[in-house]
């Protein structure tokens, strides 16, 4: 068996709040085996053609050409794709962006993971935009750029929304084990032990640890690690928030604490991954300059 990541990190440039790529899968390409997993990003993801399900909230919605998806940041999601020729645009935007949006417009549906079917006329708009995007996304000064991703995001979010299928085979176990893992996302900060995570889970300690290693892969105490982790990854990439302070207030007990513990999950200390990305970003800057008009 493979292993993936729980947590698939992505990282937006400094400065940035939105990539975008366009994704096409060959007729011979393996099928895509499901994995559930979650990104620090909120993801969008505009299919043109394709047959499979999205999976997410304990249920399996059915795909099909046209079809959207979205995940908001830190929610677990994905995709069972069958084989074939498929086609899609893959948007993933800063949080902030989005959780901003859904307050200033009222949209609830992008604080969950849905699937949605745009009518027609719809559809064409929503090609359009993801093609600006793709090309505005180029440059992350670019002015336009979040106005298309708003654009984007409400017509994603008032097209009907699919019916869902059967429940995820995982789904009993996950739901069993929501309590804890909301508490994980709606503070990060405070640690939780073993015993408080199944006691919120109405569980012994011993029954949780299996049903959680089962349902997501690792035991709570990895996996809690690895959330806050990786959100620790996106502030030291997308702000200046200095690293002993980030550390601590996503519940590590001391600055070499978090710097070990981040030099296990990413191979280089905090520091290290905030001048990687900072050099990156430069870097991607000097090329948008010297491309050839």
């Amino acid at each position: 068996m493979t292993l993936r990541p729980i947590c698939e990190p992505v990282e937006l440039p400094i400065g940035a709040s939105v990539i975008a790529e366009h994704v096409s899968v060959a007729a011979a390409a393996p099928q895509f085996e499901p994995f559930r997993h979650f990104h620090d990003v909120a993801e969008l993801v505009l299919f043109r053609r394709v047959r499979g399900e999205f999976i997410a909230g304990g249920r399996r919605h059915p795909l099909a050409d046209g079809a959207v998806a979205f995940a908001p940041s830190m929610h677990h999601h994905d995709y069972a794709l069958a084989r074939g020729a498929m086609e899609w645009v893959l948007v993933q935007i800063d949080p902030y962006v989005v959780e901003a949006l859904a307050a200033r417009l009222d949209l609830a549906r992008l604080a969950r993971p849905f699937c949605a079917v745009p009518d027609e006329r719809a559809r064409e708009r929503i090609d359009l935009l993801a093609d600006w995007l793709i090309e505005a996304a180029r440059d992350p000064r670019d002015p336009a750029l979040e106005r298309i991703v708003e654009l984007l995001l409400l017509s994603a979010a008032g097209a009907p929304e699919v019916r869902p299928g059967a429940e995820d085979e995982r789904t009993a176990d996950f739901e069993r084990l929501l309590p804890a893992l909301e508490r994980l996302r709606s503070a990060p900060e405070a640690p939780i032990a073993l015993r408080g995570a199944a006691s919120m889970c109405g569980l012994s300690p011993a029954y949780f640890s299996r049903r959680f290693k089962q349902a997501l892969g690792m035991n709570f105490t990895d996996y809690a690690r690895v959330y806050r982790l990786h959100l620790a990854a996106r502030r030291l990439a997308t702000t200046g928030a200095p690293v002993s302070e980030i550390g601590y207030r996503l519940g590590f007990s001391s600055p070499s604490h978090f710097s070990a513990r981040f030099r296990d999950r990413f191979g280089m200390t905090p520091r290290e991954y905030r001048n990687s990305a900072r050099s990156r970003a430069v870097a991607e800057n000097k090329g948008r300059v010297n491309e050839p008009a």
